[in-house]
């Protein structure tokens, strides 16, 4: 099968963040991804920063450069669309594209409110288009090695589900000078939609939707501190509008279920304050119970085997505690860790298989009306 034909959005020689070029490039230009997947295009603000940005990742010469999202949609050459922009302008920027009947992968957030993710996941409805949404932390082998024991039935039936966390910055109450966005809830990334929003997309991935969500949402820390991290000096304070904190409950089953399992999280920004990890899942059974820790909070797409991320089963019958191992596949220790979970989603992809084998636009719209419902209960 002749490889997909893929056009990079937001792969900059000069971006404040580099995901596209530390998360998407490995994978695409290792020998597994080019065996399935063919960069022939970016496009950048401007055709001459597509170029600067061929040129500085060594992209084939014949690799088209582009300025402007409708010139790239209508390039025949290109089956996949990859957005690794910042989310407000996602909906600009891959629209055209959709419109013209190509496959897009677009990062998560998809778009900035769920107004501009329900027309973007309509349009690829209507167009038949095939989509995926960057919510990697779905295909990472710790989260499947999780639901895997619970498919096995090694605790029973799910009682309760307990996850607390911290985390989606690195500090609570500083940033850096580039992040400034984070504190505007109108651009739609920040710590709520991308630190919780991950985790709270792992969590339903692995135990069912949460289906009569109850949320408290709070803003602890107002002021955030802009920080230098060339010279590591403060250099601005904002004001922040978007919570800090996350806590919600809900049943994590079907209404007509007597009695449905209870899930409850517990989110905040920035560090520990203890020496807690700073995430801890519990899953409580009637046979078991099993607790997953993890010293990099809520990023379990982007570890390595050797950290002291976690899986452990209490069996409470004859009350032993086993670890229970997993580990990545062969060709993703040959990528940076950053790279190894979306690999695993261009992987699925490329396998055309959408029986919930990866995250399309109409799981993101999903997501994204949970959380919007979230912040308008909040605002209220």
């Amino acid at each position: 099968m002749a490889p997909i034909r893929v056009a990079l959005i937001g792969l900059s020689a000069s971006a404040k963040t580099s995901w596209a070029a530390a998360a998407h490039l490995p994978y695409l230009l290792s020998p597994r991804g080019l065996a399935r997947f063919q960069i022939v295009a970016l496009c950048n603000s401007s055709s001459d920063a597509a170029r600067a940005a061929i040129s500085a990742f060594s992209l084939p010469s014949e690799t088209r450069a582009y300025g402007s999202p409708s010139d790239l949609a209508a390039d025949a050459d290109v089956d996949l669309v990859v957005c690794c922009t910042r989310v407000d302008v996602h909906h600009e920027t891959i629209r055209p594209s959709l419109a013209a009947g190509k496959m897009v992968y677009s990062e998560w957030p998809l778009a900035q409110d769920v107004e501009h993710v329900s027309d973007l996941a309509q349009l690829a409805r209507e167009k038949g288009v095939r989509t995926l949404v960057g919510v990697q932390g779905r295909v990472a082998p710790l989260v499947r090695r999780l639901k895997g024991l619970l498919e096995e039935g090694r605790i029973g039936k799910v009682l309760s589900v307990e996850v607390r966390a911290a985390g989606g910055t690195n500090d609570r109450e500083i940033l850096p000078a580039s992040l400034e966005y984070f504190t505007q809830r109108a651009v739609g990334g920040n710590v709520f939609t991308i630190g919780f929003g991950h985790l709270w997309d792992q969590i339903q991935f692995v135990h069912g939707d949460a289906v009569a969500v109850h949320s408290r949402l709070q803003l602890q820390f107002p002021i955030a501190k802009l920080r230098d991290p060339s010279t590591n000096a403060i250099v601005k304070t904002v004001k922040s509008d978007v919570p800090d904190l996350v806590v919600v409950t809900s049943p994590l089953a079907a209404p007509s279920e007597a009695d449905p399992s209870t899930l409850l999280v517990c989110f905040r920004r920035g560090q520990p304050a203890f020496d807690d990890p700073p995430l801890v899942w519990t899953v409580t059974g009637e046979t078991g119970e099993i607790r997953l820790t993890s010293p990099a909070g809520t990023t379990l797409h982007a570890f390595s085997h050797t950290d002291a991320a976690r899986l452990e089963v209490r069996d409470f019958n004859n009350d032993t505690l086993e670890r229970v191992d997993w580990k990545w596949e062969a060709w993703q220790e040959d990528l940076p860790l950053v790279a190894r979970s979306v690999g695993a989603l261009y992987e699925a992809f490329a396998d055309g298989d959408g029986q919930g084998r990866y995250p399309t636009f109409e799981d993101a719209l999903k997501r994204h009306e949970q959380l919007e419902g979230m912040l308008t209960a909040w605002s209220a």
